[in-house]
């Protein structure tokens, strides 16, 4: 796989030079012993402070020792990777070593902490698809339990510890699973930037998720938690140790978000080329500005839910414990003001990836450009308006519950804007029905289930019907995985060949496709008449009537699972054995990121910044201008200017 492996530094120092003693670097090696040095150091530190201590939670359990420790465990990971390294020179009055774009050879700078966004990107992608088959499995081992009413393999304590984990898993590690690979890697150079704003900070974005991964798979050793991915006081109070996983891992993620988010954000604003204005600007680009601010104002609340949960669990404060004073719904208003928003932190990113891949294979300009950059926005602030129709039916102030309902059924505003620019965008247009044009196909077709059934759910009577059943769990499967797996995976095509310098199999691609979207339909559509019929949600038993639509689910989601398979067998095939070559803008894109002077782009992007002079979607006009002039370097040659069309 060629993914940037031979570049040099700008400073022109080579790679040999710049690594001298490779073997001992700092990487993820290094940075895992740190962390287990870091967990044991903090655990005999809390066991030193709490061991007399009588803990709320019982259970003879030490709180204060798993907390601490995995506060040091961070804390080691990240000087074992060398991110501590830099701060810690600046401090100390040393000049340290630029880190900003590592020239390794080999695969070893995936697996180090670098400052090059490209890398970044491509860590996030791997990470992203770890994290994203780790929840799987755990779908399929739910699906499994599922098979019979009766006969069970996990038991209930186990199951609910299984759905905990899932939910947590898909709803925290995948929140950036279109801003992490796609968003660090392709907006720089979409805006005509040679890199990103804060690049440690881009960098650190990305490895507070691996360590988060851990230590929420560490709770299973733990005992797990059965509060489920809510974690709704007072059970998450009273739960033993493996529920500080879940506090720790969510608040790490909550602060590689934030990280992301202020990053994303300040590189969009201040780092586009010249004649880059806001009308030129890229819908993906609209989209990322609208996710990283939404990220911003809302994770800082669940980060201080999580701090309030860790007092009560720890210092036997009683701010959740309503028998000692304190109330549960403050747990809940502090989650789901994050909680919602969040939804949208996934669904954004996606609807800008579509609305990005549609117009280069409809070879027409996006349809309503403003209303696209409106509804993202809309989108963005409508969605912190929501969140307490979360709580309908938890008996918390009946009189707020048509405000709420108005707000969510708002909502489908903007969402609306967003689909319609799609259909306009696609009207009379002609399509390529490559690869990556089908799975935002599938996302329009997918997402149109979701959203209907989000107005029923909305609305107060219905809500009270179907609330915890597996009706709101269809519905937000195909608002989520119908809408943004699909458009992930559809970029993973799309981009494949900017980031590997490799074109993948058509023929494959579409065996993926399809046998995908029959999947994934397959499982999650009979769930709505399961829903219907009475079946809750988080139960291990149900009632033997239910079993021939739960037993086509499981098979469903079993056949899901290969198709998934399928693409990740057949993806590395291609970039690692395989290798063909691809050619120069294989998709015929005006935007800018396809017309860098190779594949993979150099270290830092474009040889000069390019000057914009159009838009990246006029595709029906013969006589628009190419979008921007960009020196080339072409090999052997030397340096041509090249109009990008």
């Amino acid at each position: 796989m060629a993914i940037d492996f031979s570049q040099e530094t700008k400073s022109g120092s080579s790679g040999a030079a710049a690594h001298k003693s490779s073997i001992f670097q700092p990487s993820i090696i290094t940075g895992m012993v740190g962390g287990g040095l870091g967990f044991l150091f903090g655990h005999w530190a809390g066991n030193a402070i709490g061991g007399g201590y009588q803990q709320v939670v019982g259970s003879g359990q030490n709180d204060i020792a798993i907390v601490l420790g995995y506060l040091f465990a961070v804390v080691g990971w990240f000087a074992g990777l060398g991110a501590l390294n830099y701060p810690l020179k600046k401090m100390l009055g040393f000049e340290p070593e630029n880190v900003e774009h590592i020239s390794e050879p080999g695969w070893g700078k995936y697996f180090r902490y670098t400052t090059d966004h490209k890398v970044v990107g491509v860590q996030y992608l791997f990470g992203m698809l770890v994290y994203f088959f780790t929840a799987g499995l755990l779908a399929l081992a739910i699906r499994t339990e599922l098979l019979s009413p009766t006969h069970h393999i996990w038991g209930p304590d186990t199951y609910l510890e299984i759905v905990g984990e899932h939910g947590t898993m898909m709803m925290m590690m995948m929140t950036s699973v279109v801003l992490g690979p796609f968003g660090n890697y392709v907006i720089p150079l979409m805006i005509g930037s040679k890199k990103v704003a804060f690049p440690r900070l881009e960098a650190a974005s990305f490895w507070f998720t691996p360590i988060s991964y851990f230590i929420l798979l560490s709770a299973l050793w733990q005992g797990g938690f059965q509060s489920g991915w809510t974690s709704y006081a007072p059970l998450s109070v009273q739960q033993g140790v493996g529920q500080d996983g879940y506090i720790f891992g969510f608040g790490l993620q909550g602060l590689s978000m934030i990280c992301a988010g202020t990053n994303i954000v300040v590189t969009i604003i201040n780092y586009r080329a010249p004649g880059m204005t806001w009308g030129r600007l890229n819908v993906m680009g609209w989209s990322m500005v609208s996710l990283g601010f939404t990220m911003i104002l809302s994770v800082p609340v669940l980060i201080d839910g999580l701090y309030v949960l860790t007092l009560d669990r720890t210092a036997q404060t009683s701010l959740l414990y309503g028998a000692h004073g304190g109330s549960s719904f403050l747990w809940e208003n502090l989650f789901w003001f994050f909680g919602h928003p969040e939804v949208y932190l996934l669904a954004i990113p996606g609807f800008g990836m579509v609305a990005e891949i549609v117009p280069v294979f409809a070879r027409k300009p996006v349809f309503g450009y403003k209303t696209a950059a409106a509804g993202m926005i809309g989108l963005a602030i409508l969605s912190f308006f929501v969140w307490q129709h979360h709580l309908f039916q938890s008996g918390m102030n009946p009189d707020m519950r048509p405000l709420f309902m108005l707000t969510t059924e708002l909502i489908s505003i903007p969402t609306g804007f967003i689909y319609l620019v799609g259909m306009g965008t696609l009207w009379r247009a002609r399509i390529r029905l490559t690869v990556p044009m089908l799975f935002m196909l599938g996302v329009y077709f997918n997402f149109l289930f979701g959203g209907v059934t989000g107005v029923y759910v909305s609305d107060v009577p219905i809500n009270v019907t179907v609330h915890g059943s597996f009706f709101v769990m269809a519905h937000f499967h195909y608002t989520i995985m119908g809408g943004v797996i699909f458009a992930f995976f559809g970029a993973i095509y799309y981009y494949t060949p900017l980031v590997t310098g490799y074109q993948l199999s058509e023929k494959l691609g579409k065996i993926h496709f399809w046998s995908m979207i029959i999947a994934f339909n397959s499982t999650f559509l009979p769930l709505f008449a399961v829903g219907l019929l009475g079946q809750p949600r988080r139960v291990f038993e149900y009632a033997a009537r239910l079993q021939t639509l739960n037993d086509w689910v499981s098979i469903s989601s079993y056949v899901l699972g290969l198709s998934l398979t399928f693409f990740v067998v057949t993806w590395m095939w291609q970039i690692v054995v395989t290798r063909k070559k691809s050619v120069r803008d294989p998709w015929s894109s005006r935007s800018l990121e396809w017309h860098v002077d190779s594949y993979p782009p150099p270290p830092y992007n474009f040889e000069t910044i390019p000057v914009v002079v159009a838009g990246p979607y006029e595709y029906a006009d013969p006589d628009a201008l190419p979008m921007a002039d960009i020196v080339v370097a072409n090999a052997g040659r030397d340096v041509a200017r090249e109009s990008v069309r």
